[in-house]
């Protein structure tokens, strides 16, 4: 548009004096040839044209701004008031909108869109279809289907759809964006049955639910606790905890599915929403005693985390699970809700000096229940089981119950404690290196690691992790799989870019059951799977398979 070359610039008189009789004549053509020379001119002529220009009735004119304004974006930048006349000259006529967004002769109708989208004009929604029709341009397509959105109706969910599997990857976005706006039952169940070929539109499409949250959304966000893909598991378990007790009553429904894991992670997010009303479904879900300890764990760990009003008695037979994990669970979930009954309860439990109380009293100091411990360490027989079993945990945990027991006025017991630890010299032990999000799991890896003979250096968070490991090389790392920021496989993809698998094995430790087949296990360079829930000697067995010690047994 500028003045180029040596062509003399244009006379701003004869401009003025071409748009006067071009715009009375009607001469759309003529007209044209002088606005292309707008920006040869100073700012008041410029004004003088467009002030000629808008003599004409809105049909001649609005065809000439929107040119300018979709041809010359950096002068319509410069001199807003084409852009100004124009909006107010379609907002007062909306019925020349539609027509001109039928108007073949307007190549480019980018604004024509737009203003159609900030309006909500349902009326242009025919011919913002029609759009669609007669042109291949991505942008443009785009910026339809925007509107469409926007604007809604049932036109425009048919619309929609059929770009939700466009080979234009950009367009399905665009769709998905679109259906979003409409935040309809039906788009959200539309939404839901495109999930399932790109994983990350899929999480795209998940952030839409867990913004909208209706009944679908919110039932989606909550079956995609079950997917494979270990991104997605993550991102649906943060936003049902974002979303909070309104999340409940679906993720209680999915408590009695047959899949295991997919429970597990339903109750893990129960236990992080911590309502009150999950309680009871969760106490008759460990009635029924499943047969995954998983499950048990899970459920147990939830019930740590929740109020219970009436009936915490029943916590107490979790004491005597098989599994060790499942007994720390219970013992956790104890101490949360602790009372008159539950102290006596536990009492009737330890009161022999039976496999089962020693057990018992083992699993009560490892778990560092304070309230429990204190609650108990008054009768003569927990003392013993207790003295037992404290010189051979980990020195931490010795440490909390020495100071324990000196805060609560127990100064001779603690030194009884102490002195009960054998002195002398230790020998030095191998670093473990181990990563889950549950401090459960952690107390438990640092007194099974301990009684193994190793010694457990222990993180909840994998960044952490990452930063021990820039200048420490354990004998090994256990790290578990679902953990929100960065999930195990990712964590172990990170230690690779430092240490091969035979300079630092890494296991995986997850109640995934279908993660061993995966190939993102083999492609992150995880040595080898361990299922939950471990005992002492299946870890035992791991270890020594990887760090060539002599076989167990």
């Amino acid at each position: 548009m500028a003045h180029t070359g040596n062509a003399a610039p244009p006379n701003p008189e004869h401009m003025l004096q071409e748009i006067r009789s071009s715009v009375q004549a009607g001469d759309a053509i003529k007209v044209q040839l002088v606005l292309n020379h707008l920006g040869d001119v100073e700012w008041k002529v410029q004004h003088q044209l467009i002030y000629e220009l808008l003599r004409a009735d809105a049909e001649f004119t609005i065809p000439q701004l929107n040119r300018l304004v979709t041809s010359y974006p950096e002068l319509s930048a410069t001199l807003p008031v084409i852009r100004e006349t124009l909006i107010s000259q379609l907002i007062a006529h909306p019925d020349l909108l539609v027509y001109h967004l039928r108007n073949p002769s307007i190549t480019d109708k980018r604004m024509l869109i737009q203003l159609a989208e900030e309006l909500r004009l349902e009326a242009a929604v025919p011919a913002l279809i029609g759009v669609l029709g007669e042109t291949d341009e991505r942008e443009t397509i785009g910026s339809v289907l925007a509107a469409l959105g926007a604007i809604g109706g049932p036109q425009v969910l048919n619309t929609l759809t059929e770009f939700l599997y466009s080979s234009d990857r950009e367009l399905t976005t665009r769709a998905i964006h679109a259906l979003h706006q409409l935040r309809t039952p039906e788009a959200m169940t539309w939404l839901a049955e495109r999930m399932g070929t790109d994983n990350e539109l899929d999480l795209l499409i998940m952030g839409i639910f867990a913004e909208v949250q209706d009944d679908i959304s919110l039932e989606k966000l909550a079956d995609a606790l079950r997917s494979s893909y270990t991104k997605m598991r993550v991102f649906a378990k943060e936003q049902l905890v974002r979303i909070g007790p309104r999340a409940v009553p679906v993720l209680l429904a999915n408590l009695s599915d047959t899949n295991a894991d997919f429970v597990i992670h339903a109750l893990n997010v129960l236990g992080a929403i911590g309502d009150a009303q999950a309680v009871m479904p969760i106490r008759r879900l460990l009635s029924a005693e499943p047969p995954d300890a998983n499950v048990r764990f899970a459920a147990y760990e939830a019930l740590a985390q929740l109020p219970l009003a009436k009936g915490a008695f029943a916590l107490a037979a979790g004491l005597t699970d098989p599994e060790d994990h499942v007994c720390v669970a219970a013992a956790r979930a104890i101490d949360r809700n602790l009372n008159d009954v539950l102290v006596a309860g536990v009492r009737n439990l330890v009161r022999s000096e039976c496999d089962e109380a020693r057990h018992i009293a083992k699993i009560i100091v490892h778990a560092q229940v304070e309230k429990l411990f204190l609650s108990l360490v008054s009768d003569d027989t927990f003392q013993r089981l207790a003295l037992r079993c404290l010189p051979q945990t980990h020195p931490d945990v010795r440490e909390f119950h020495v100071r324990l027991l000196q805060r609560h006025g127990y100064a001779e017991l603690a030194e009884r404690a102490v002195d009960c630890h054998t002195a002398g010299t230790v020998p030095q032990r191998l670093r473990i290196c181990a990563v889950d999000d549950s401090r459960v799991v952690l107390n438990i890896y640092r007194a099974t690691l301990h009684e193994l003979g190793f010694e457990p250096v222990l993180f909840e968070f994998p960044a952490s992790a990452l930063e021990w490991l820039q200048d420490e090389k354990p004998a090994l790392v256990l790290t578990d799989l679902n953990m929100p920021v960065m999930s195990g496989l990712e964590l172990a993809s990170r230690i690779r870019q430092r240490y091969s698998a035979a300079e630092l094995p890494i296991v995986l430790v997850t109640t995934q059951s279908d993660v061993q087949a995966g190939e993102a296990v083999a492609e992150s360079g995880i040595n080898e799977v361990l299922g939950k829930p471990f005992d002492a000697p299946t870890l035992q067995a791991v270890l020594h398979r990887h760090l060539g010690l002599c076989p167990v047994g």
